[in-house]
């Protein structure tokens, strides 16, 4: 292979070329993948308890006080649950989101993530926006995008909506819209999805398969990519190379941000979200390959990107991750929970020392697949699953 390279390419470009792919094999040597059927249960004691049921595929949620979550459907409803008493209010609103599929769990876009920022009010929204057919477009399918929106509640209804993002292009894909939204320091982090497009999350001129960095009105943050290392990027990205990511939470041990990663047939991961960082989709795919069997790039991974924090091989269908605090569980304070889709369990990453120390398996196969997990300040873990009889369940003492 390296003669073959030899003759075709410039030397120095075949020694650099031989060299990455020596230290990306070292890599994958020197890196072990997590699989979680070894993992061993949880000795903790807890009960799971439902506390309201006739949810119809819920997808996001976040705390408006002590008593009440706001919840997302994927078709779009809006409802607000008292956790005291599973009480459901039906809030209106007029987002303009998309839902594709046959009406199960295989669905993806709608209403997507919803997350109440205190501080100034408003409730910001992720989903899949419509790009409704115009006239000129008769024949074509209808298009969509990744979007960010924000409004007030009030009186059971969302007043002041504005949209802040578009994901562009927009694209006739029906799938991988992402997306999880965190507030940190007056910055909006979300995670757009490839729309399973594969290697637009290589190019940052296009949202699709990056994070995006904003300010809470839309504009963009003086010091994104695009302003100071990387001119040639969309001014809203500020990371990519990422599938689909569904989960982002703030760090207690380092005060980074991290995300989880949705990889195809394994490859699973979560990492650091990195200013100017791009972790490979789809030259890479961290152990994962595709859904048909094919390998995925010529190595798992490589120098050239940067590096999960873990990966899972098989996939567990990785969702929300968001690291424990409350008194409920204090051992648990500072670990990182992780919610699997496909593997229908909840996950416990321990960390000593800022590191992952150990692994287990809270439950599984109880609930269906976990679509989101909320804590709330006393550190009760609220669960809902991606099913159409879906239910909101309390993990607690």
């Amino acid at each position: 292979m390296v003669k073959t390279l030899a003759r075709l390419l410039p030397k120095d470009y075949c020694y650099m070329l031989l060299c990455t792919l020596i230290f990306s094999s070292m890599l994958e040597a020197n890196y072990s993948y997590s699989d979680y059927r070894d993992y061993p249960f949880t000795e903790t004691e807890f009960k799971l308890e439902k506390i309201s049921d006739g949810l119809n595929y819920p997808w996001g949620m976040t705390f408006l006080d002590d008593t009440h979550l706001l919840i997302t459907e994927k078709d779009g409803a809006l409802l607000k649950v008292n956790v005291d008493t599973g009480d459901k209010t039906s809030i209106t609103h007029s987002i303009q989101s998309i839902r594709f599929g046959g009406g199960g769990a295989s669905d993806q876009g709608g209403l997507l993530d919803v997350y109440a920022h205190t501080a100034d009010g408003y409730i910001y929204f992720t989903y899949s926006h419509d790009l409704k057919k115009t006239a000129s477009q008769k024949q074509k399918e209808r298009h969509s995008s990744s979007a960010i929106a924000r409004g007030r509640l009030v009186n059971n209804r969302i007043v002041d909506l504005e949209t802040l993002l578009i994901a562009t292009p927009s694209q006739k894909g029906k799938k991988h819209y992402g997306s999880r939204i965190l507030i940190k320091d007056n910055f909006l982090y979300a995670g757009f999805g490839e729309r399973d497009l594969g290697m637009i999350a290589q190019d940052p001129r296009k949202h699709p398969g990056s994070i995006v960095r904003i300010n809470l009105d839309g504009t963009i943050p003086s010091d994104n990519p695009s302003s100071t290392t990387r001119p040639n990027w969309l001014p809203e990205v500020y990371q990519i190379g990422v599938r689909n990511s569904q989960g982002i939470a703030l760090s207690p041990h380092d005060n980074e941000v991290y995300f989880s990663n949705h990889g195809p047939r394994g490859g699973d991961f979560v990492g650091v979200v990195k200013h100017s960082g791009n972790y490979g989709w789809k030259k890479i795919a961290w152990g994962g390959t595709e859904y048909s069997g094919f390998r995925i790039g010529t190595v798992p991974f490589s120098s050239e990107f940067e590096m999960p924090l873990i990966t899972w091989v098989p996939s567990i269908g990785i969702g929300t991750i968001q690291f424990y605090k409350g008194n409920i569980f204090p051992d648990w304070e500072g670990d990182m929970l992780v919610s699997g889709l496909s593997g229908r369990c909840l996950i416990r990453l321990a960390f000593v020392d800022g590191r992952i120390a150990s692994e287990e398996v809270i439950f599984k196969n109880k609930i269906g697949r976990i679509r989101d997990f909320e804590i709330d300040a006393a550190g009760n873990i609220f669960l809902i699953s991606d099913d159409g009889s879906s239910g909101l369940w309390r993990l607690t003492k």
